[in-house]
């Protein structure tokens, strides 16, 4: 399919000129559902990717949208495709939805449901959201009954598409969000078959953190002449974060942590590991030095995860301990702190993990721990993100780690002294909150399925019709 990509840029300085921060959503030919909607929820001033996007979706073009985490992109789609749905009035046949949100992992497709849920609640609409982990009875006997709006995961909606449950035939709005992370966790080949069975009149949408040449190819065989907006520079990470970097020998990240934990401003804080295996261990020490926490990965069962969300956003737990897939969706207001136990072996990763804190314009603080072991590391992350992580001063710090020395040591600095290429005076970034009452995200990261037969991806949720406030997010 041939593609022409008419390309809108805005960088971070663009979103503090006094016209963006005049822009209201009433000026966005939002209709009066919707803005009643906004306004009840307390939103009254789109984020840029918002304000950007919904023009050119409400004319019925199809986009490609480069954004970071925290940005509010599900809004982004989410009231275009509402408003337009609203516009034809028509009633979806069972199992037949007429709009279809793919999404990588099962806490993102619930989150994104819970979106429509809330900005929909003054419209006739139904909608329900397909994913393994869980029965799959209740997601059945929902499109039974018919759902507008349909959120899935690809493997479960492959099982029932597969089981003749839900027919692709009617969809006239096909969102892929997540992109890049649905290409990481390798269903490619599920996103072709899936794609392969909708209509070729439809309006698409296209999502993505970074930008590759995989993830071009896949979006010029979905979207036909696409306006592409890109709301900061790719792999940079929020401004409102600031990070500091601890250089620590691998046998005293515990003692570390536990030493910031004591700290009274690290309310509410999101520790990743690696490994899942280390996710368990870092939870066990929080908890048995009485710091309330849970971990959340791939083997924990699905009502262990949704427990251990839950208990995070409530703030009966003060620490949640992840892997990196696992915690993709996971959209907690208020996150003080995140904290990479490990370092990511991909750099890409670093910047969605920072991403979840500082959300919506707030300022939040990312804390990373660094071993010589991975100070090769390190050196990607400071070269994608082209910016060098200010260091901070403690009590177990390693000039093994900070040099990349000793037995275990990867990948040290080039020179002493020098920063990686491209890297130029050590910046701190960090900017003060931006007051924006734009919707947040619904976010987004969940381990993986395991590679051989389809087994659906996550929890369900039967439709609900949207004259009901949906839970908050």
């Amino acid at each position: 399919m041939t593609t022409i990509l008419a390309q809108i840029h805005m960088t971070a300085s663009d979103c503090v000129t006094p016209k963006r921060h005049k822009m209201q959503f009433e000026n966005l030919n939002i209709s009066e559902p919707l803005q009643r909607a906004l306004i009840k929820e307390g939103y009254t001033t789109p984020t840029p990717i918002q304000a950007q996007a919904i023009p050119h979706l409400l004319k019925g073009e199809d986009l490609m949208g480069i954004a970071q985490t925290g940005t509010g992109k599900t809004a982004a789609f989410v009231l275009p495709v509402l408003q337009m749905m609203a516009q034809t009035h028509k009633v979806a046949a069972p199992g037949v939805p007429r709009a279809l949100v793919l999404a990588p992992t099962r806490e993102l497709a619930a989150q994104i449901d819970a979106s429509f849920g809330t900005y929909g609640q003054f419209l006739r609409f139904r909608h329900a959201a397909v994913y393994g982990g869980v029965n799959q009875g209740p997601q059945v006997r929902a499109l039974s009954r018919g759902v507008d709006t349909l959120v899935a995961t690809p493997g479960r909606l492959l099982d029932l598409m597969d089981q003749g449950y839900i027919n692709l035939k009617d969809v006239e709005f096909f969102v892929l969000d997540e992109a890049d992370r649905m290409l990481d966790m390798g269903f490619a080949n599920d996103v072709r078959k899936i794609v392969s069975k909708l209509p070729q009149k439809r309006h698409s949408l296209f999502f993505a953190a970074t930008m590759s040449r995989q993830i071009g190819e896949l979006a010029g065989r979905l979207l036909t002449h696409p306006v592409r907006i890109e709301v900061a520079p790719q792999a940079t990470t929020v401004e409102s974060v600031e990070q500091r970097m601890f250089f620590v020998d691998q046998n005293n990240k515990d003692a570390l942590l536990l030493g910031l934990l004591q700290q009274k401003n690290l309310k509410r804080v999101l520790v990743f590991t690696r490994t899942k295996r280390r996710a368990d261990k870092v939870a066990s020490v929080l908890s048995k030095n009485r710091i309330r926490s849970d971990a959340i990965h791939g083997n924990k069962s699905q009502n262990q995860r949704t427990q251990a969300l839950s208990g995070f956003k409530s703030g009966r737990l003060q620490v949640l301990v992840a892997t990196d897939i696992a915690a993709r969706g996971i959209d907690v207001e208020d996150i003080t702190h995140v904290i990479n136990y490990d370092l990511p072996n991909e750099a890409e990763s670093y910047v969605h993990r920072v991403g979840r804190t500082g959300r919506a314009g707030a300022s939040g603080t990312a804390y990373s721990f660094c071993s010589a072991e991975e100070r090769g590391h390190l050196r990607d992350i400071e070269k994608l993100t082209r910016a060098k992580i200010g260091e901070m001063e403690h009590r177990y710090h390693s000039e093994d780690a900070k040099r990349g020395a000793g037995s275990g040591a990867k990948g040290g600095p080039r020179r002493q002294g020098a920063a990686p290429r491209g890297i130029g005076r050590t910046v701190v970034q960090k900017s003060g909150p931006r007051k924006s009452d734009a919707p947040r995200p619904g976010p987004r990261k969940s381990d993986p399925p395991r590679p051989g037969p389809r087994k659906s991806d996550a929890p369900g949720s039967g439709p609900r019709r949207s004259g009901r406030t949906p839970a908050r997010r």
